[in-house]
């Protein structure tokens, strides 16, 4: 690597780096996501747009492609569940790294339906990189190229480093996620237990013990019941203002 690619590297990943540091939402997240994957093609040598392909309850999405025909391509790949995104997601190498160097050539073979649309579509070198880490969404950073066989070894480096960029920001995207469901949750039940502490003059392990019973004889989810038991004492409330105020 050169001088000049070292220092366009460390600038573009400290970038990204201080956006992911800084980030409070989930839309701020989301433009995380945007910006590593218009730093890697504006980075990578050879790359002419990108995308990143995410699983999202079973299916895959793309998200922040680049233009819309890298948009439509992505989807098309799920759709036909046949690609380099798919095969980065579903079967990744030992590297993480899956690199279609020709779709008007030998790459062809490898994906028969998807090669040809991609071809047609301006695009004949594909490397879409896994971001999945233990425990994360299954991912892809994906980086097209209008010209075959564009991505050198240097290019494949900088697509890793971009991927685990990537791959931490949706990992910690994740975690944030299930620990403000499991927040919310113990809120919930708090609330819960409250009410029927209130109500039945119960200790805290008595009505922890009604939810968890009410929980068993209706099937139903312990955060369930007890989202239902505040929201309804919430309605109750709120009619009995109503009638107040009509009273009134």
């Amino acid at each position: 690597m050169d001088p000049r690619q070292h220092d366009e590297l460390v600038t573009a990943l400290r970038q990204a780096a201080r956006g992911l540091a800084s980030r409070r939402s989930i839309r701020d997240l989301e433009e995380t996501l945007g910006q590593i994957v218009t730093s890697a093609v504006a980075t990578i040598p050879g790359v002419d747009a990108g995308s990143i392909s995410i699983t999202h309850h079973g299916h895959i999405e793309t998200r922040h492609p680049t233009s819309e025909t890298i948009g439509k391509l992505d989807r098309t790949q799920s759709e036909l569940n046949e690609g380099p995104c798919i095969s980065a997601i579903k079967d990744p190498p030992e590297d993480g790294i899956v690199i279609a160097r020709d779709l008007a050539g030998d790459d062809a073979q490898r994906w028969p339906r998807f090669a040809p649309l991609a071809v047609e579509a301006g695009y004949r070198a594909l490397m879409s990189t896994q971001l999945s880490t233990n425990g994360g969404p299954r991912a892809a950073l994906n980086l097209y190229s209008a010209t075959a066989d564009a991505f050198d070894e240097h290019a494949r480096t900088l697509a890793g480093l971009f991927g685990i960029q990537a791959a931490m920001l949706l990992y910690g995207a994740d975690t944030a996620a299930n620990l403000q469901r499991a927040v919310d949750s113990r809120d919930q039940i708090g609330q819960a237990k409250g009410i029927l502490m209130e109500r039945f003059s119960l200790d805290d392990e008595a009505a922890f013990q009604m939810l968890v019973k009410s929980s068993q004889d209706t099937n139903m989810k312990l955060t369930d019941v007890a989202r239902w038991l505040t929201s309804e004492v919430g309605k109750s409330a709120a009619r009995r203002a109503s009638d107040q105020d009509h009273g009134g």
